[in-house]
């Protein structure tokens, strides 16, 4: 048998929904003890205004941290500030008024946000009879039935005489106990819902952590933006902690920011594990009671996470969007905004302000899209349903991309296990293609890859420019590698080196550091300029050390490039040729008179070699930049390290 202790239940988040003065403040203090309504002006006026959060121990052990939302629909948004990270629901109806308009439209923000565990909870039992309760739960039953909560339990209660709330704690023990894991793709991120400072301690930030942990001394990037912050403490129910775990509520004391530059709707994350982006795709769904139908271009309130802000739309799909249905929509925004796939949100219409719609992120950072083009619409429904492998081959059929840009979630939510196993079967499969001088099996952080798809037409764009250029340039031996990278439209430097050294490994290409042709090209002269070469390199065998300029055999200047290029000739200098040979002779007799007499001049290079000094000096000077010989003064010696250089070939 084991010894080892079990380990701890995680924490959960429960969030209150429900109509103004129905209770749910005083059903929270009921059931945890704690006065949730924290703001002064809430106390006196006995009505929610903003979050406000309490928390218990279930008879299991499990830590529930409870949100207690406003009900008034004048604060709605505070309202939707809180729920995005819940993992069941508090559905709140008095007894004694059954569901009433912030009801319904509660409700009906849970069902968007598609939250599938709660309780319905009737407050104030102790103020009605039972026949009227019944009636209460039935029609309470009935608004549930057609949403994400539709068999939820029910638990009458009363906090004056504390009927049910022993019933209503083992009964969240249950539903809680049906919560799945939370979604944890290892890195943090916390949707601030709440900012303020402390004397002595500086600024505070709340909210639920959606993933990972955070950790004292922990480094943090504040999205959207660039803003670095530290962790200096951290608290969980009033008690402070030196981690936090994914689904906690926590507050963190940051270093380094004040509270002007941090507020409700950023999010804290870790460095580069979130791309900030003023547009997002989207599946927006209406609901059937929408009093407004969409159009292309309209404007409504996005709420996601903790964030407000309005959003333009483009019907991505259709001209219009009706109540009850849904469309793929791009949501362009004024200012960025950092999310992931998958996180859900709720659209509202300014004026009035009313609860139209919601739905989930498909791409947190898109381009911009036209309408109406079939590409889009497909990638997006693969990218919205498809498999781990389907997401991650459509994302290297875009563009090649390194192993570490798709780790850390920002490929469709996709955890990092999930994308290392989904490339595992598409390179396996011969789906994807890593890019690289050398054959791997398992790609590394840096490693970049592509879809073998587009690597064959990326393949047919490399051989069509080089084509192009050796049918217009056949004696010029390759393309500069800095045009053919304009050519091609790469612009990262180093995917545009490996590209190429993918191409050449698979025997596409070949060239030098500067050159780049196909494979199996050949410069080949035509039968004039042919028979014009040999006429000129027979005479400059003839002549060894005093050869002939080009000019006077008729050479062009493409010509002796290609002559120089099939290696028939050493150009040394403007107008000064030799032929391979002789040029081999001249290194080895300047390295037999440096070795003799340490030093050569100009005057003692022409003598021995009987040329002339235009002759002795641009050979001199080409010795000089192959590093075979260095000057000093009038004189030339031998440059440090030579050795090495003694066989290097012109």
């Amino acid at each position: 048998m084991s010894n080892a202790t079990p380990a701890a239940p995680r924490p959960y988040v429960v969030g209150t929904a429900g109509h103004v003065d129905h209770g749910k403040s005083t059903l929270v203090k009921a059931l945890t003890g704690i006065d949730p309504d924290r703001l002064a002006e809430e106390q006196v006026r006995e009505m929610t205004i903003d979050l406000g959060f309490a928390w218990l121990t279930l008879p299991s052990g499990r830590s529930v941290s409870v949100i207690d939302v406003p009900g008034h629909e004048r604060f709605i948004k505070n309202m939707l500030a809180g729920v995005g990270g819940i993992d069941a629901a508090m559905l709140v109806v008095a007894a004694d008024e059954g569901p009433m308009p912030q009801t319904i439209e509660h409700l009906a923000i849970l069902d968007l946000l598609q939250v599938k565990l709660g309780v319905a909870v009737l407050t104030k039992a102790d103020t009605v009879d039972d026949e009227w309760l019944d009636l209460v739960a039935e029609e309470t039953r009935e608004r549930l039935a057609a949403t994400s909560l539709a068999g939820a339990p029910l638990v009458p209660v009363s906090a004056t005489t504390g009927r049910g709330l022993d019933t209503l704690r083992a009964t969240l023990d249950q539903v809680l106990a049906a919560a799945p894991a939370t979604a944890d793709l290892g890195r943090p991120r916390l949707p601030v819902d709440r900012v303020f400072s402390v004397a002595g301690f500086g600024t505070i930030v709340t909210g639920t952590l959606l993933g990972g942990e955070l950790t004292l001394g922990q480094e943090l990037r504040v999205y959207p933006g660039d803003r670095q912050a530290r962790i200096r403490g951290l608290q969980s129910h009033k008690t402070k902690v030196r981690r936090a775990e994914a689904g906690s509520r926590v507050a963190v004391n940051l270093g380094g920011l004040t509270t002007d530059q941090i507020s409700r709707g950023d999010v804290l994350a870790s460095p580069n594990s979130l791309t900030s982006s003023p547009r997002l795709d989207v599946r927006l769904r209406l609901l059937p009671a929408s009093p407004v139908t969409l159009s292309q271009n309209d404007e409504v309130d996005l709420f996601i996470g903790a964030a407000e802000l309005p959003v333009r739309l483009t019907l991505l799909d259709r001209e219009a969007l009706e109540p009850g249905s849904d469309a793929l929509v791009q949501l362009r925004l004024r200012e960025p905004i950092a999310v992931r796939k998958g996180d859900r949100f709720i659209v509202r219409r300014p004026s009035p302000s009313e609860t139209i719609g919601g739905g989930d992120v498909i791409d947190a950072a898109p381009p911009k899209h036209r309408r109406f083009r079939d590409d889009i619409v497909t990638a997006l429904e693969t990218l919205e349903q498809g498999s781990p492998a389907e997401i991650v081959l459509h994302a290297l059929t875009i563009t090649p991309r390194e192993l570490r840009s798709l780790h850390d979630g920002r490929l469709g939510g996709l955890g990092n296990g999930q994308v290392d196993a989904a490339l595992q079967e598409l390179i396996a499969a011969g789906d994807v293609v890593l890019l690289g001088a050398t054959t791997v099996a398992v790609p590394t952080p840096t490693t970049f890859m592509v879809a073998s798809v587009s690597w064959r037409h990326l393949v047919d764009a490399l051989r069509e420019a080089l084509h192009r250029f050796h049918t217009t340039q056949p004696l010029r031996p390759g393309l500069p590698r800095e045009e053919l990278k304009r050519r091609l439209h790469i612009a990262a430097p180093r995917l545009f080196d490996e590209v190429l050294a993918t191409a050449q490994r698979e025997g596409i290409i070949a060239g030098d550091p500067r050159l780049v042709r196909l494979a199996e090209f050949q410069i080949e002269l035509d039968p004039a300029r042919r028979a014009a070469a040999d006429r000129y390199v027979a005479a400059l065998r003839a002549q060894p050390y005093a050869p002939p300029a080009p000019a006077e055999f008729g050479l062009d200047a493409d010509t002796l490039g290609a002559l120089v290029d099939l290696g028939e000739v050493v150009r040394v200098g403007e107008g000064v040729v030799y032929a391979p040979e002789a040029f081999a002779a001249i290194r080895r007799d300047v390295d037999a008179l440096l070795d003799q007499h340490g030093s050569l001049t100009l005057a003692g290079f022409r003598d021995h070699f009987a040329s002339s000094r235009k002759y002795a000096q641009a050979t001199l000077e080409y010795l000089d930049h192959l590093r075979v010989t260095r000057r000093v003064g009038d004189a030339r010696v031998r440059f440090a390290g030579v050795g090495a250089n003694r066989e290097t070939e012109a």
